[in-house]
């Protein structure tokens, strides 16, 4: 019986992601790539990936009541315009929400005084910053109201709100749901579709394409 409500579950969930890739338009849902390692631990570099528009739009008026909604909340994976250059787009995990209070010790993120297990971080061996281990120990940051904090998995390897600041609300476009296609290629080609990447391609496509993440559901 728990193998038979398993199986229902996860098809259920393919299901649904499949149909979001079928149906993915530019209003509903959009492609985006991974280029850099920041993610690495849950999102490879080079992993293609279908982001819901939806999830976070407003929920208000009729299409409310049939649609799935949601508020951004704390450990949600999100797509969203970097502030510092809207024309780029970041993928992050959301570690604090307006009116929480912020801060990290020898590593580990403490919000509103409790130190955080974070089964998905992945953390290299790299030499101690004290800046990056140990954001704001002396004090805490509030996290303004219509603001977020986000940081990468990959913790010793991202550029995130330790380093540039609070993600305004209106810039969160959406989550990603599904990898669709992951392919082993360097960062350069990823941000840009260049010569090389397309030589790469042609030549490479079967021996790089990561099969065994072809299709893949993204879960917090």
């Amino acid at each position: 019986m728990k193998y038979t409500r398993e199986f229902a579950r996860q098809t259920a969930e393919w299901s649904a992601q499949i149909l979001i890739l079928i149906f993915a338009t530019t209003a509903v849902a959009m492609p985006c790539v991974i280029p850099s390692a920041s993610m690495e631990g849950t999102l490879m570099t080079g992993d293609h990936v279908i982001v819901d528009k939806l999830a976070y739009a407003p929920s208000s008026g009729t299409a409310a009541k049939f649609l799935p909604y949601q508020d951004v909340w704390r450990g949600d994976i999100v797509v969203f315009r970097y502030p510092k250059d809207i024309r780029q787009n970041y993928v992050k995990r959301v570690i604090g929400i307006p009116g929480d209070r912020i801060h990290m010790e020898a590593g580990a993120v403490v919000r509103n005084g409790v130190k955080l297990t974070e089964t998905f971080v992945q953390h290299l061996p790299v030499p101690p910053d004290s800046y990056r281990d140990n954001f704001h120990v002396i004090g805490e940051i509030l996290v303004p109201e219509g603001q977020y904090f986000v940081m990468g998995d990959n913790r010793d390897k991202s550029e995130d709100s330790r380093y540039w600041g609070y993600v305004p609300r209106e810039n969160i476009i959406g989550k990603p749901v599904l990898v669709y296609w992951s392919y082993d290629a360097p960062t350069e080609d990823l941000m840009d579709f260049t010569v090389h990447h397309a030589v790469d391609l042609a030549l490479n496509f079967f021996t790089k394409t990561r099969w065994d993440r072809t299709l893949k559901p993204i879960r917090p």
